[in-house]
Protein backbone atom coordinates (compact mmCIF):
# COMPACT_ATOMS: atom_id res chain seq x y z
CA UNK A 1 0.00 0.00 0.00
CA UNK A 2 1.70 3.03 -1.46
CA UNK A 3 1.67 5.98 1.45
CA UNK A 4 0.42 9.28 0.26
CA UNK A 5 2.08 12.86 1.58
CA UNK A 6 -0.76 15.12 2.21
CA UNK A 7 0.71 19.05 1.77
CA UNK A 8 -1.81 21.82 3.09
CA UNK A 9 -2.11 24.91 1.66
CA UNK A 10 -4.91 26.41 3.34
CA UNK A 11 -3.28 28.91 5.29
CA UNK A 12 -1.36 30.30 2.14
CA UNK A 13 -3.06 29.62 -1.15
CA UNK A 14 -6.47 29.21 0.84
CA UNK A 15 -5.76 32.71 2.37
CA UNK A 16 -5.11 33.87 -1.08
CA UNK A 17 -9.09 33.35 -1.64
CA UNK A 18 -10.78 36.74 -2.60
CA UNK A 19 -12.32 38.50 0.80
CA UNK A 20 -10.15 36.01 3.38
CA UNK A 21 -8.42 38.12 6.23
CA UNK A 22 -7.07 35.68 8.71
CA UNK A 23 -5.34 37.08 12.00
CA UNK A 24 -2.94 35.50 13.95
CA UNK A 25 -4.92 33.65 16.68
CA UNK A 26 -7.47 32.36 13.86
CA UNK A 27 -4.46 30.58 12.29
CA UNK A 28 -3.09 29.52 14.96
CA UNK A 29 -6.69 27.58 15.52
CA UNK A 30 -6.51 26.61 11.95
CA UNK A 31 -2.69 25.32 11.82
CA UNK A 32 -3.34 23.39 15.40
CA UNK A 33 -6.48 21.65 13.68
CA UNK A 34 -4.45 20.74 10.69
CA UNK A 35 -2.20 19.05 12.77
CA UNK A 36 -5.03 16.84 14.69
CA UNK A 37 -6.41 15.80 11.39
CA UNK A 38 -3.43 14.23 10.22
CA UNK A 39 -2.01 16.93 7.57
CA UNK A 40 1.69 15.61 6.50
CA UNK A 41 2.81 19.19 5.93
CA UNK A 42 1.21 22.42 6.89
CA UNK A 43 2.07 25.27 4.45
CA UNK A 44 1.76 28.21 6.78
CA UNK A 45 2.21 31.46 4.71
CA UNK A 46 4.93 32.92 2.80
CA UNK A 47 7.18 34.28 5.10
CA UNK A 48 9.04 37.23 3.13
CA UNK A 49 5.72 38.78 2.06
CA UNK A 50 4.84 40.64 5.18
CA UNK A 51 6.01 40.83 8.78
CA UNK A 52 2.67 39.67 9.76
CA UNK A 53 2.48 36.45 7.67
CA UNK A 54 6.49 36.13 8.74
CA UNK A 55 5.42 36.11 12.59
CA UNK A 56 2.29 33.43 11.85
CA UNK A 57 4.34 30.87 10.20
CA UNK A 58 7.57 31.62 12.94
CA UNK A 59 3.91 31.39 15.31
CA UNK A 60 2.82 28.24 14.06
CA UNK A 61 6.71 26.39 13.28
CA UNK A 62 6.98 26.86 17.53
CA UNK A 63 3.63 25.13 17.98
CA UNK A 64 3.29 22.48 15.88
CA UNK A 65 5.31 19.11 16.35
CA UNK A 66 3.28 16.26 14.52
CA UNK A 67 3.38 17.82 11.21
CA UNK A 68 5.92 19.25 9.00
CA UNK A 69 5.51 23.36 8.71
CA UNK A 70 7.16 24.86 5.77
CA UNK A 71 6.53 28.34 4.33
CA UNK A 72 6.87 29.25 0.36
CA UNK A 73 10.04 31.22 -1.16
CA UNK A 74 10.47 33.27 -4.41
CA UNK A 75 13.98 31.90 -5.61
CA UNK A 76 16.27 34.67 -4.26
CA UNK A 77 18.11 34.66 -1.39
CA UNK A 78 16.22 37.08 0.56
CA UNK A 79 13.24 34.99 0.67
CA UNK A 80 15.18 31.73 1.77
CA UNK A 81 17.02 33.40 4.50
CA UNK A 82 13.71 35.22 5.77
CA UNK A 83 12.10 31.53 5.37
CA UNK A 84 15.07 30.01 7.60
CA UNK A 85 14.55 32.68 10.32
CA UNK A 86 10.69 32.06 10.31
CA UNK A 87 11.48 27.85 10.20
CA UNK A 88 14.33 27.54 11.81
CA UNK A 89 12.97 26.56 15.49
CA UNK A 90 10.13 23.89 13.91
CA UNK A 91 10.39 20.14 14.67
CA UNK A 92 11.21 19.45 10.57
CA UNK A 93 12.30 23.21 9.07
CA UNK A 94 11.47 22.73 5.28
CA UNK A 95 11.16 25.07 2.45
CA UNK A 96 9.14 25.28 -0.50
CA UNK A 97 11.12 27.12 -3.13
CA UNK A 98 9.46 28.25 -6.78
CA UNK A 99 10.40 29.72 -10.30
CA UNK A 100 8.35 29.53 -13.12
CA UNK A 101 9.16 27.34 -16.18
CA UNK A 102 6.58 27.70 -18.85
CA UNK A 103 7.77 30.03 -22.11
CA UNK A 104 4.61 32.27 -21.52
CA UNK A 105 6.26 33.25 -17.49
CA UNK A 106 9.71 33.20 -18.39
CA UNK A 107 9.44 35.35 -21.89
CA UNK A 108 6.88 38.07 -20.16
CA UNK A 109 6.97 37.44 -16.22
CA UNK A 110 10.92 36.95 -15.26
CA UNK A 111 12.34 38.37 -18.78
CA UNK A 112 14.93 35.16 -18.96
CA UNK A 113 16.15 32.75 -20.84
CA UNK A 114 15.13 28.96 -20.53
CA UNK A 115 19.36 28.91 -19.31
CA UNK A 116 19.50 31.76 -16.82
CA UNK A 117 16.01 30.04 -15.17
CA UNK A 118 17.61 26.78 -14.53
CA UNK A 119 20.87 28.14 -13.30
CA UNK A 120 18.61 30.39 -10.88
CA UNK A 121 16.75 26.87 -9.90
CA UNK A 122 20.18 25.15 -9.44
CA UNK A 123 21.65 28.04 -7.25
CA UNK A 124 18.37 28.13 -5.10
CA UNK A 125 18.07 25.21 -4.34
CA UNK A 126 21.71 24.74 -3.50
CA UNK A 127 21.71 27.98 -1.22
CA UNK A 128 18.68 26.38 0.56
CA UNK A 129 19.91 23.54 1.10
CA UNK A 130 22.85 24.14 3.29
CA UNK A 131 20.06 25.47 5.88
CA UNK A 132 17.11 23.62 5.67
CA UNK A 133 17.14 19.56 5.22
CA UNK A 134 13.96 19.19 3.44
CA UNK A 135 13.90 21.44 0.15
CA UNK A 136 10.74 21.21 -1.99
CA UNK A 137 11.15 22.42 -5.42
CA UNK A 138 8.38 23.94 -7.83
CA UNK A 139 7.94 24.73 -11.20
CA UNK A 140 5.31 27.31 -11.65
CA UNK A 141 3.16 26.63 -14.79
CA UNK A 142 4.48 23.33 -15.39
CA UNK A 143 1.78 22.27 -17.08
CA UNK A 144 1.96 24.53 -20.10
CA UNK A 145 6.41 24.05 -20.08
CA UNK A 146 8.28 22.60 -22.91
CA UNK A 147 8.69 18.91 -21.43
CA UNK A 148 12.37 18.37 -22.34
CA UNK A 149 12.95 21.63 -20.71
CA UNK A 150 11.15 20.35 -17.45
CA UNK A 151 12.33 17.37 -17.40
CA UNK A 152 16.25 19.00 -17.82
CA UNK A 153 15.40 21.20 -14.96
CA UNK A 154 14.07 18.95 -12.58
CA UNK A 155 17.16 16.68 -13.03
CA UNK A 156 19.37 19.62 -12.10
CA UNK A 157 17.64 20.86 -9.30
CA UNK A 158 17.26 17.01 -7.71
CA UNK A 159 21.07 16.92 -8.61
CA UNK A 160 21.39 20.61 -6.43
CA UNK A 161 19.43 19.21 -3.46
CA UNK A 162 15.50 18.81 -3.57
CA UNK A 163 14.44 16.55 -1.94
CA UNK A 164 10.62 17.08 -3.52
CA UNK A 165 9.59 18.19 -6.67
CA UNK A 166 6.20 19.81 -7.64
CA UNK A 167 4.45 19.77 -11.00
CA UNK A 168 1.83 22.33 -10.38
CA UNK A 169 -0.53 22.86 -12.31
CA UNK A 170 -0.64 26.34 -11.40
CA UNK A 171 -3.57 27.92 -14.04
CA UNK A 172 -6.27 25.33 -13.77
CA UNK A 173 -5.46 24.11 -17.51
CA UNK A 174 -4.72 20.59 -17.37
CA UNK A 175 -6.96 17.45 -17.95
CA UNK A 176 -6.03 14.29 -16.29
CA UNK A 177 -4.90 12.13 -19.06
CA UNK A 178 -2.35 15.19 -20.09
CA UNK A 179 -1.49 15.34 -16.31
CA UNK A 180 -0.41 11.60 -16.08
CA UNK A 181 1.31 12.14 -19.24
CA UNK A 182 3.86 14.87 -18.08
CA UNK A 183 4.60 12.32 -14.91
CA UNK A 184 4.95 9.72 -16.93
CA UNK A 185 7.70 11.42 -19.02
CA UNK A 186 9.67 12.99 -16.14
CA UNK A 187 10.01 9.37 -14.96
CA UNK A 188 11.13 8.14 -18.29
CA UNK A 189 13.51 11.03 -19.37
CA UNK A 190 14.82 12.45 -15.55
CA UNK A 191 17.91 9.38 -14.68
CA UNK A 192 17.42 10.79 -10.76
CA UNK A 193 13.73 10.89 -10.63
CA UNK A 194 13.66 8.28 -7.94
CA UNK A 195 15.34 9.95 -4.97
CA UNK A 196 12.51 12.26 -4.72
CA UNK A 197 9.05 12.63 -4.04
CA UNK A 198 7.07 14.20 -6.95
CA UNK A 199 4.01 16.48 -5.97
CA UNK A 200 0.99 17.55 -7.72
CA UNK A 201 -0.78 20.42 -6.80
CA UNK A 202 -3.70 21.65 -8.84
CA UNK A 203 -5.86 24.40 -9.37
CA UNK A 204 -9.79 24.14 -9.83
CA UNK A 205 -10.45 26.21 -12.81
CA UNK A 206 -11.94 23.96 -14.88
CA UNK A 207 -13.37 21.38 -12.19
CA UNK A 208 -10.59 18.88 -12.56
CA UNK A 209 -8.32 19.53 -9.62
CA UNK A 210 -9.10 16.75 -7.66
CA UNK A 211 -9.31 14.32 -10.71
CA UNK A 212 -5.77 15.34 -11.72
CA UNK A 213 -4.86 15.17 -8.00
CA UNK A 214 -6.16 11.53 -8.34
CA UNK A 215 -4.75 11.10 -11.96
CA UNK A 216 -1.28 12.16 -10.91
CA UNK A 217 -1.15 9.30 -8.24
CA UNK A 218 -1.98 6.79 -10.86
CA UNK A 219 1.36 8.27 -12.53
CA UNK A 220 3.10 7.68 -9.75
CA UNK A 221 3.08 11.11 -7.41
CA UNK A 222 3.73 10.28 -3.81
CA UNK A 223 2.56 13.94 -2.34
CA UNK A 224 -0.79 15.71 -3.46
CA UNK A 225 -0.86 19.49 -2.49
CA UNK A 226 -4.06 21.24 -2.07
CA UNK A 227 -6.83 22.80 0.60
CA UNK A 228 -9.76 21.85 3.18
CA UNK A 229 -12.76 22.88 1.28
CA UNK A 230 -10.88 23.21 -1.64
CA UNK A 231 -10.30 27.19 -1.42
CA UNK A 232 -7.92 29.18 -2.92
CA UNK A 233 -6.55 31.59 -5.57
CA UNK A 234 -9.61 32.01 -7.94
CA UNK A 235 -11.64 28.79 -8.31
CA UNK A 236 -9.62 26.95 -5.97
CA UNK A 237 -7.41 24.10 -5.09
CA UNK A 238 -7.98 20.33 -4.88
CA UNK A 239 -10.22 19.68 -1.59
CA UNK A 240 -8.12 17.46 0.19
CA UNK A 241 -10.90 15.86 2.08
CA UNK A 242 -11.86 14.64 -1.04
CA UNK A 243 -8.50 12.54 -2.31
CA UNK A 244 -8.75 11.51 1.24
CA UNK A 245 -12.05 9.99 0.89
CA UNK A 246 -11.38 8.90 -2.75
CA UNK A 247 -8.50 6.65 -1.52
CA UNK A 248 -9.79 5.50 1.24
CA UNK A 249 -12.96 4.28 -0.27
CA UNK A 250 -11.15 2.83 -3.60
CA UNK A 251 -8.32 1.28 -1.80
CA UNK A 252 -9.05 -1.27 -4.22
CA UNK A 253 -8.23 0.70 -7.28
CA UNK A 254 -5.50 3.11 -6.29
CA UNK A 255 -3.60 0.76 -3.46
CA UNK A 256 -2.49 3.57 -1.79
CA UNK A 257 -3.70 5.69 1.24
CA UNK A 258 -2.85 8.93 3.42
CA UNK A 259 -2.21 9.13 7.44
CA UNK A 260 -5.47 11.49 7.81
CA UNK A 261 -7.52 10.73 10.63
CA UNK A 262 -10.61 10.82 9.10
CA UNK A 263 -13.24 11.74 11.60
CA UNK A 264 -11.78 14.78 11.87
CA UNK A 265 -12.21 15.65 8.63
CA UNK A 266 -15.76 17.64 9.43
CA UNK A 267 -14.80 19.46 12.30
CA UNK A 268 -11.60 21.04 10.64
CA UNK A 269 -13.76 21.82 7.75
CA UNK A 270 -16.46 23.61 9.72
CA UNK A 271 -13.66 25.59 11.83
CA UNK A 272 -11.49 26.63 8.53
CA UNK A 273 -15.36 27.49 6.54
CA UNK A 274 -16.36 29.32 9.89
CA UNK A 275 -12.63 31.22 9.75
CA UNK A 276 -12.39 32.33 6.53
CA UNK A 277 -16.10 33.46 5.91
CA UNK A 278 -16.40 30.78 2.74
CA UNK A 279 -19.33 28.73 3.45
CA UNK A 280 -19.55 25.21 2.00
CA UNK A 281 -22.12 24.71 -0.83
CA UNK A 282 -24.58 22.36 0.27
CA UNK A 283 -23.77 19.66 -2.31
CA UNK A 284 -20.23 19.74 -2.14
CA UNK A 285 -18.48 16.41 -1.43
CA UNK A 286 -18.07 14.85 2.20
CA UNK A 287 -18.84 18.07 3.60
CA UNK A 288 -21.57 19.27 2.38
CA UNK A 289 -24.51 19.50 4.59
CA UNK A 290 -26.78 17.16 2.03
CA UNK A 291 -23.39 14.65 1.10
CA UNK A 292 -25.49 12.12 3.52
CA UNK A 293 -28.66 13.04 2.88
CA UNK A 294 -31.69 11.37 1.12
CA UNK A 295 -34.95 13.04 -0.16
CA UNK A 296 -35.68 10.54 -3.37
CA UNK A 297 -38.25 7.91 -1.53
CA UNK A 298 -36.72 4.98 -3.30
CA UNK A 299 -33.35 6.05 -1.80
CA UNK A 300 -35.05 6.12 1.68
CA UNK A 301 -36.06 2.91 1.57
CA UNK A 302 -32.51 1.37 0.39
CA UNK A 303 -30.86 3.41 3.47
CA UNK A 304 -33.57 2.49 5.84
CA UNK A 305 -33.15 -1.07 4.77
CA UNK A 306 -29.40 -1.19 4.61
CA UNK A 307 -26.83 1.99 4.24
CA UNK A 308 -24.59 0.48 1.38
CA UNK A 309 -27.16 1.00 -0.56
CA UNK A 310 -26.53 4.43 -1.65
CA UNK A 311 -23.95 5.46 1.51
CA UNK A 312 -20.27 4.66 -0.21
CA UNK A 313 -19.18 6.63 2.79
CA UNK A 314 -20.60 6.64 6.54
CA UNK A 315 -21.06 10.29 7.91
CA UNK A 316 -19.12 9.33 11.32
CA UNK A 317 -16.15 8.20 9.25
CA UNK A 318 -15.85 11.56 8.27
CA UNK A 319 -16.95 13.32 11.93
CA UNK A 320 -20.75 13.89 10.99
CA UNK A 321 -22.45 12.88 14.38
CA UNK A 322 -26.17 11.84 13.68
CA UNK A 323 -27.11 12.46 17.22
CA UNK A 324 -24.92 15.18 18.78
CA UNK A 325 -24.88 15.80 22.70
CA UNK A 326 -25.77 18.51 23.74
CA UNK A 327 -25.36 20.75 26.57
CA UNK A 328 -27.70 22.87 28.38
CA UNK A 329 -28.06 25.46 31.41
CA UNK A 330 -27.70 23.00 33.98
CA UNK A 331 -24.46 21.85 32.72
CA UNK A 332 -21.82 22.61 34.68
CA UNK A 333 -18.02 24.00 33.93
CA UNK A 334 -16.41 20.42 33.72
CA UNK A 335 -18.89 19.38 31.25
CA UNK A 336 -18.38 22.29 28.89
CA UNK A 337 -14.21 22.94 29.04
CA UNK A 338 -14.41 18.83 28.47
CA UNK A 339 -16.56 19.57 25.10
CA UNK A 340 -14.44 22.34 24.21
CA UNK A 341 -11.40 19.98 24.17
CA UNK A 342 -13.60 17.00 22.40
CA UNK A 343 -14.09 19.82 19.64
CA UNK A 344 -10.69 20.57 19.25
CA UNK A 345 -9.96 24.01 21.58
CA UNK A 346 -7.40 24.08 23.89
CA UNK A 347 -7.98 27.22 26.00
CA UNK A 348 -6.27 28.97 28.69
CA UNK A 349 -7.97 28.89 32.24
CA UNK A 350 -9.22 32.58 31.74
CA UNK A 351 -10.15 31.83 28.38
CA UNK A 352 -11.97 29.42 29.36
CA UNK A 353 -13.86 30.79 32.60
CA UNK A 354 -14.99 33.94 30.33
CA UNK A 355 -16.39 31.80 27.07
CA UNK A 356 -18.55 29.64 30.11
CA UNK A 357 -20.04 32.80 31.26
CA UNK A 358 -20.76 33.62 27.85
CA UNK A 359 -22.12 29.96 27.07
CA UNK A 360 -24.55 30.20 30.63
CA UNK A 361 -25.91 33.46 29.01
CA UNK A 362 -27.10 31.58 25.82
CA UNK A 363 -27.86 28.68 27.69
CA UNK A 364 -30.81 31.11 29.76
CA UNK A 365 -32.03 32.15 26.19
CA UNK A 366 -31.52 28.73 23.98
CA UNK A 367 -32.40 25.40 25.64
CA UNK A 368 -29.80 23.52 23.92
CA UNK A 369 -26.43 24.45 23.10
CA UNK A 370 -25.04 22.55 20.24
CA UNK A 371 -21.68 21.91 19.21
CA UNK A 372 -21.95 24.29 15.98
CA UNK A 373 -23.38 27.40 19.07
CA UNK A 374 -19.98 26.28 20.81
CA UNK A 375 -18.25 26.87 17.86
CA UNK A 376 -19.84 29.83 16.93
CA UNK A 377 -19.27 31.03 20.31
CA UNK A 378 -15.45 30.13 20.49
CA UNK A 379 -14.37 31.99 16.61
CA UNK A 380 -16.83 34.86 18.35
CA UNK A 381 -14.45 35.48 21.16
CA UNK A 382 -11.21 35.11 18.99
CA UNK A 383 -12.33 37.70 16.47
CA UNK A 384 -12.82 40.16 19.22
CA UNK A 385 -9.33 40.05 19.86
CA UNK A 386 -8.98 43.24 17.84
CA UNK A 387 -10.50 45.78 19.98
CA UNK A 388 -10.11 49.85 19.23
CA UNK A 389 -14.07 50.04 19.61
CA UNK A 390 -16.36 48.14 22.10
CA UNK A 391 -20.21 47.66 21.10
CA UNK A 392 -21.95 49.06 24.23
CA UNK A 393 -24.98 49.65 23.27
CA UNK A 394 -27.46 49.45 20.38
CA UNK A 395 -31.10 50.85 19.78
CA UNK A 396 -32.71 50.82 16.60
CA UNK A 397 -36.41 52.56 15.51
CA UNK A 398 -38.05 50.93 12.98
CA UNK A 399 -41.62 51.21 11.91
CA UNK A 400 -43.58 50.13 8.40
CA UNK A 401 -44.00 54.68 8.46
CA UNK A 402 -41.05 55.81 10.05
CA UNK A 403 -37.20 56.37 8.81
CA UNK A 404 -35.32 53.59 10.26
CA UNK A 405 -33.08 55.48 12.76
CA UNK A 406 -30.18 53.33 15.04
CA UNK A 407 -28.52 54.46 18.47
CA UNK A 408 -24.87 53.15 19.16
CA UNK A 409 -22.58 53.88 22.44
CA UNK A 410 -19.15 52.48 21.65
CA UNK A 411 -16.30 52.05 24.20
CA UNK A 412 -12.33 52.70 23.05
CA UNK A 413 -9.40 51.23 24.06
CA UNK A 414 -9.13 53.89 26.45
CA UNK A 415 -11.94 54.31 27.73
CA UNK A 416 -13.15 56.83 26.01
CA UNK A 417 -17.52 56.26 25.24
CA UNK A 418 -18.75 57.52 22.02
CA UNK A 419 -22.38 57.54 21.21
CA UNK A 420 -24.02 59.09 17.27
CA UNK A 421 -27.32 57.98 15.67
CA UNK A 422 -28.08 57.70 12.16
CA UNK A 423 -30.83 57.02 9.64
CA UNK A 424 -30.82 54.70 6.68
CA UNK A 425 -33.33 53.24 4.01
CA UNK A 426 -33.20 49.88 6.31
CA UNK A 427 -32.14 49.36 9.98
CA UNK A 428 -28.95 47.50 8.81
CA UNK A 429 -28.26 50.72 6.87
CA UNK A 430 -29.06 52.99 9.74
CA UNK A 431 -26.59 50.95 12.23
CA UNK A 432 -23.88 50.96 9.40
CA UNK A 433 -24.23 54.88 9.03
CA UNK A 434 -23.84 55.25 12.78
CA UNK A 435 -20.47 53.40 13.39
CA UNK A 436 -19.11 55.42 10.40
CA UNK A 437 -19.94 58.14 12.17
CA UNK A 438 -18.59 56.95 15.62
CA UNK A 439 -15.40 55.72 13.96
CA UNK A 440 -15.32 58.99 11.96
CA UNK A 441 -14.08 56.22 8.76
CA UNK A 442 -15.66 56.22 5.22
CA UNK A 443 -15.86 52.61 5.22
CA UNK A 444 -17.77 50.92 2.21
CA UNK A 445 -20.02 47.50 2.07
CA UNK A 446 -18.66 45.02 -0.38
CA UNK A 447 -19.88 41.77 0.74
CA UNK A 448 -22.97 40.89 3.73
CA UNK A 449 -24.00 37.34 4.13
CA UNK A 450 -26.30 36.03 6.93
CA UNK A 451 -26.88 32.52 8.04
CA UNK A 452 -28.74 30.85 11.38
CA UNK A 453 -26.91 28.34 12.96
CA UNK A 454 -28.74 25.64 13.32
CA UNK A 455 -32.86 26.03 13.14
CA UNK A 456 -35.50 26.97 14.77
CA UNK A 457 -36.69 30.02 16.24
CA UNK A 458 -33.93 30.51 19.05
CA UNK A 459 -31.47 30.24 16.30
CA UNK A 460 -28.12 32.35 16.94
CA UNK A 461 -27.84 35.02 13.65
CA UNK A 462 -24.28 34.85 12.01
CA UNK A 463 -23.48 37.29 10.15
CA UNK A 464 -20.18 38.09 7.81
CA UNK A 465 -19.19 41.41 6.23
CA UNK A 466 -16.71 42.58 3.88
CA UNK A 467 -15.49 46.31 3.98
CA UNK A 468 -13.12 48.70 2.23
CA UNK A 469 -11.57 51.92 3.21
CA UNK A 470 -8.62 53.84 1.29
CA UNK A 471 -7.80 50.95 -0.62
CA UNK A 472 -7.77 48.37 2.21
CA UNK A 473 -10.31 45.72 2.66
CA UNK A 474 -10.71 43.67 5.51
CA UNK A 475 -13.71 40.67 6.79
CA UNK A 476 -15.68 40.84 10.60
CA UNK A 477 -18.18 38.34 12.14
CA UNK A 478 -20.60 38.75 14.36
CA UNK A 479 -23.07 35.90 16.24
CA UNK A 480 -25.80 37.11 18.45
CA UNK A 481 -29.51 36.20 18.57
CA UNK A 482 -30.84 39.30 16.80
CA UNK A 483 -30.15 39.89 13.41
CA UNK A 484 -29.39 43.35 14.04
CA UNK A 485 -26.71 42.86 16.80
CA UNK A 486 -24.95 39.72 15.13
CA UNK A 487 -25.07 42.93 11.92
CA UNK A 488 -23.65 45.41 14.02
CA UNK A 489 -21.05 43.25 15.40
CA UNK A 490 -19.62 41.45 12.17
CA UNK A 491 -19.37 45.27 11.01
CA UNK A 492 -17.68 46.57 14.04
CA UNK A 493 -15.22 43.67 13.86
CA UNK A 494 -14.47 44.72 10.17
CA UNK A 495 -13.67 47.70 11.20
CA UNK A 496 -11.25 46.93 14.26
CA UNK A 497 -9.96 44.80 11.72
CA UNK A 498 -9.13 47.63 9.53
CA UNK A 499 -7.92 49.66 11.91
CA UNK A 500 -5.48 47.20 13.04
CA UNK A 501 -4.19 46.53 9.28
CA UNK A 502 -3.60 50.15 8.75
CA UNK A 503 -1.48 50.57 12.09
CA UNK A 504 0.42 47.73 10.63
CA UNK A 505 1.65 49.19 7.31
CA UNK A 506 1.86 52.67 8.83
CA UNK A 507 4.41 50.90 11.41
CA UNK A 508 6.37 49.34 8.25
CA UNK A 509 6.11 52.13 6.30
CA UNK A 510 8.15 54.17 9.53
CA UNK A 511 10.62 51.20 9.76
Amino acid sequence: MQKIKLFDTTLRDGEQSPGVNLNLQEKLEIAKQLERLGIDIIEAGFPASSKGDFQSVKEIASIVKNSSVTGLARSVTKDIDIAWEALKESAEPRLHVFIATSEIHMQHKLKKTPDEVLETAVEMVKYASKKFPVVQWSAEDACRTDLPFLARIVEAVIDAGAKVVNIPDTVGFITPGDYQSVFNYLKEHVSNIHKVDLSAHCHDDLGLAVANSMAAIEAGATQIEGTINGIGERAGNAALEEVALALHVRQDFYQASTGLILPEIKRTSDIISKLTGMNIAPNKAIVGKNAFAHESGIHQDGVLKNPLTYEIISPELVGVKQNPIVLGKHSGRHAFRTRLVELGFTLEDTEANVLFEKFKDLADKKKDITDDDLLALVIQKQVSKDSEYKLESLQVQYGTNNIPTATITLRKENGEEIQEAATGSGSVEAIYNTLQRCVEQDVKLLDYRIQSINGGPDALAEVFVKVESEGTEASGRGVAFDVLESSAKAYLNAINRLIAIQRHRTKQEVM
